[in-house]
C-alpha cells in the first residue's frame, strides 16, 4: 500500500480535470512554465554575479570621501527679516 498505482494516478487526473476544467489546464501549465523559466533564469544571473571577482567590477569615478557635496541651504533666523 505505498507507491501510487496506475488506477490511482487516473483518479487524481480525472478529479483535477473536473475541478479545474480542461479549458483552464492548457492555461495554468502554461504560466508554471514561464514562472520556472523566469526563475531559472533569475538563479543563473545571481550565480554568474556571484562568479564575477570584485577586481572586475569597475571602480567607481571618485572614491566616497572625494565626492562632491552640495551646498546646504542657510536657515533663516527670525530676527533677521524685517517686520
Amino acid at each position: 500500500m505505498g507507491a501510487m498505482s496506475p488506477w490511482h494516478w487516473a483518479i487524481v487526473a480525472i478529479v483535477v480535470i473536473i475541478l479545474f476544467g480542461s479549458k483552464k489546464l492548457p492555461d495554468a501549465a502554461r504560466g508554471l512554465g514561464r514562472s520556472l523559466r523566469i526563475f531559472k533564469s533569475e538563479v543563473k544571473e545571481m550565480q554568474n554575479d556571484d562568479a564575477r571577482p570584485a577586481q572586475q567590477q569597475a571602480p567607481s569615478p571618485l572614491p566616497p570621501a572625494q565626492a562632491p557635496v552640495e551646498p546646504q541651504p542657510q536657515p533663516s533666523h527670525p530676527e533677521s527679516r524685517s517686520a
